[in-house]
């Protein structure tokens, strides 16, 4: 899977202002107990839904890395996960993490695998999320912010 521009007429700072009833969760990020406070929430919502534990612990960890981004690089935003039903696919859990920062400037550079802005990072944000996740689309703008949209379908078995 490849990752990919969102449609590059979407607007920013309306995906920023959805409004939270729109989500199943919606935490803003803005302090560093925020991380762990979307994660465990993304956690309960996949559980919920029915996902397998490994599943579980990869929509987790995927939420926690761009919780991560967001509190590192542009210090408030916003995580936003909503449960979608495919008649056909069964559930889905959608991942929008929207921020107002300073935007990425090459969205390339950043998805490959090890590089890392922050000395004491592993350097699996962006690209770790991307891998454990079904879809990833990636709108970024530098001086106006960055929206991450990714996704998981519940696997049959």
């Amino acid at each position: 899977m490849l990752h990919k521009k969102v449609d590059e007429n979407l607007d920013i700072d309306r995906v920023f202002d959805s409004p939270a009833e729109d989500f199943d969760v919606f935490i803003r990020i803005a302090r560093e107990e925020d991380i762990a406070v979307a994660r465990q929430m993304a956690k309960q919502l996949a559980q919920e839904a029915g996902f397998s534990l490994a599943d579980v612990t990869k929509i987790a960890t995927a939420v926690s890395e761009l919780a991560r981004n967001i509190y590192r690089y542009a210090k408030q935003g916003r995580i936003m996960i909503k449960k979608l039903l495919d008649d056909r696919e069964g559930p889905y859990l959608e991942i929008i993490a929207s921020d107002n920062g300073p935007g990425i400037a090459e969205i390339d550079l950043v998805m490959t695998r090890g590089y890392t802005t922050y000395e004491r990072s592993l350097g699996i944000g962006l690209s770790g999320v991307k891998r454990l996740m079904d879809t990833f689309a990636i709108y970024s703008e530098v001086g106006r912010g960055t929206v991450v949209i990714t996704g998981k379908r519940r696997r049959k078995f």
